[in-house]
Formats: C-alpha cells, sequence, structure tokens
C-alpha cells in the first residue's frame, strides 16, 4: 500500500535564482496510512514551510525548488492552484495554529461547513446541513444545530478549533496537516484537542501530520517523531524509542530540556547557541557548530541518515549521549 503522503528531496528556496538560499533542504520522509507522525524542532527549522509546501500554500519569495511530493501515490506538486484547490479540503484537510485564520468572520459557522462539504462533495443543501451538524457533534460542540447559525467571534477559542476539525475532516481527507493545532489553547483544552483529533484520526482511517513544539503532545498521540534542524532531517523513528532513547544530539538537547517532574533542579540543560539564519547553514552537518562532541568530520561532510535501533539519525556518531546529560542540570 502507498504511503498516505510521501516527500523525497523536497527543497525550498527563499527567491528562485540559482543561488537563493535553502530554508529546506533536500527533505525526505513518508507518513503511513493512518499513521500520525509527529514534526518537531526548534522555531526556523522549517516544520510550518514543509506543511506549507505540501498544501501548496508556499507565498513568494518562497519557491519550491526541488523534490517531489505525492498523497495516495498521486504526485501533487506542480499541480495548478486550481487543482491544488481540489485536493485541499478533499484529499488534504489543514489545522492551524489559530482558528480565526481558518474561520470566516463574516460566515456563520453552519455555511462554511455546508460549502465547503458541497464543494467537494455531491450533496444537496439537506444533506450538507445534516452532515455539518453531525460533525459538530462528533468534535464535541455543544447544540450543534443552534452552533449552525453562531459566526466565530462567537465561540471561545477551544470552540473554534474544534469547528476547525469538523473542517478539516468535512470531506474524510486521507491526509490531515496539523500545524501547532493547540498553541493558542489552555492547558486543559490542550488535552482535549489533542484527545480528539487521535479519536478522529483512528475513526477515519486519516494520516496525520502534526507539527508541533510541544513533546508531551508528541508522546501523548504521535506513531513516530520526525524531527527537524535547519530545514534538514536531523532524526526520525517510532515515538516511544525516540522520546525514550534519542539518537541524534540535537534530540537529545531537546529532550534534556524537559522539565522531570521526579527532580528539583535550579536550571534546565539548554543547547548553546542559535538555529542558522536562512541560507547560513554551515557546511558538514548543521548543527556541529552547537554539538559539544563535533569532530573534524562533522565540520566538513554532510551526514546521511543511517539506521540506529529502529531510528535513522543523521549523525557520524548517533546514540552517543555525551555532552548533552541531563546530569548537568543544578541541583536544588
Amino acid at each position: 500500500m502507498s504511503p498516505a503522503l510521501s516527500v523525497n528531496g523536497l527543497t525550498v528556496t527563499l527567491g528562485r535564482h540559482q543561488a537563493a538560499p535553502k530554508v529546506i533542504d533536500d527533505l525526505s520522509f513518508d507518513v503511513g496510512p493512518g499513521e500520525i507522525l509527529g514534526m518537531v524542532g526548534e522555531s526556523g527549522a522549517g516544520k510550518s514551510l514543509t506543511g506549507q509546501a505540501i498544501l501548496g500554500l508556499l507565498d513568494p519569495p518562497l519557491h519550491m525548488a526541488g523534490g517531489r511530493i505525492e498523497v495516495a501515490g498521486e504526485r501533487i506538486d506542480g499541480l495548478s492552484e486550481t487543482a491544488m484547490r481540489s485536493w485541499r479540503g478533499r484529499r488534504i484537510g489543514a489545522v492551524f495554529q489559530d482558528p480565526m485564520t481558518s474561520l470566516n468572520p463574516l460566515l456563520t459557522i453552519g455555511r462554511q461547513l455546508t460549502e465547503t462539504i458541497r464543494t467537494h462533495l455531491p450533496m444537496n443543501a439537506a444533506s450538507a446541513r445534516e452532515r455539518a451538524i453531525r460533525l459538530l457533534s462528533e468534535v464535541g460542540v455543544p447544540a450543534p444545530e443552534e452552533r449552525m447559525g453562531a459566526y466565530p467571534h462567537m465561540l471561545s477559542g477551544g470552540m473554534r478549533q474544534r469547528v476547525v476539525l469538523a473542517l478539516a475532516f468535512a470531506c474524510d481527507p486521507m491526509l490531515v496537516i496539523a500545524d501547532e493545532p493547540t498553541t493558542a489553547l489552555d492547558v486543559s483544552i490542550q488535552a482535549q484537542i489533542v484527545g480528539l483529533l487521535r479519536r478522529m484520526c483512528r475513526e477515519r482511517g486519516a494520516s496525520v501530520m502534526l507539527i508541533t513544539h510541544d513533546m508531551g503532545v508528541i508522546a501523548e498521540c504521535a506513531d513516530r517523531v520526525a524531527v527537524l534542524y535547519g530545514g534538514r532531517l536531523a532524526e526520525i523513528g517510532p515515538a516511544d524509542t525516540l522520546l525514550r532513547e534519542p539518537a541524534h544530539p540535537y534530540t537529545q538537547g531537546l529532550m534534556a530540556s524537559i522539565p522531570d517532574m521526579r527532580r528539583r533542579v535550579d536550571m534546565l540543560p539548554q543547547i548553546p547557541g542559535s538555529m542558522p539564519r536562512v541560507g547560513g547553514a554551515p557546511s558538514g552537518c548543521a548543527f556541529h557548530p552547537r554539538c559539544s562532541r563535533a569532530t573534524a568530520r562533522c565540520r566538513a561532510e554532510r551526514p546521511d541518515l543511517v539506521g540506529h535501533g529502529s531510528c535513522l539519525a543523521a549523525c557520524w556518531m548517533p546514540g552517543d549521549p555525551s555532552g548533552f546529560r541531563p546530569e548537568a542540570t543544578h541541583a536544588g
């Protein structure tokens, strides 16, 4: 069976000229049928741009300069905007960080749902309305028939995000791109949205690419995790293995910076330095200026993904935890 999503050699540049700086640099990964792939990394790692490239939503001067994107075996990069509009909503759903960017403030919730349904599915107005009400009920919106006549500003942030989830799954897409869907919500609502996303994925057989910086969200619902750094794939593997035994020093640093509720410390470990600026990735491994165990080879040669247990890591010495030991914290 074909992967729900296959990305091969994706390269996104800031401009179309030959020397344009690379924002995404030769990125490849798959999302299996019914799988939730979590994509993590610091701000500027390229997570959201990867999602935008898949959805065909890159705005100039950003430009997809290379690579291949397939959904269920069908190539979608290079399609016209008209063709991509038919894919978005029908085969690919989207959930964004701020629901107000996905919802039209001038239209009622009901109209936005029914118009989306009728655009992509052969339904009359009555059937589309019935489906919309059922979707609102599925995502936990109370009194769904009444909410059909509400405008977005009349709902709380959590309720708006539930409506966005209903829109994303309205036409039974095979793939959903969820970009930081819980960031703007308080903690208790975040947990509800994560649980809802996971349930909708399982019940409808959809695959999800979940973009987030929250390792707690990843641990809660992701099957596999892809770690991005500087527009490149640093590590990918099963969530339970990668979170417990990270192989790449960058992933090790991310995991070490998560507070351990069983220990009291004055300071959390941190990764020194910062993400390379756009077009400023160093030679060799992009992470080597921040890595305490970098060698001459790391500075000169870009590592390929190599197997380390059930994970793949772009590192010349995967699995060595030296340099990012949690013991380096100051005891409280």
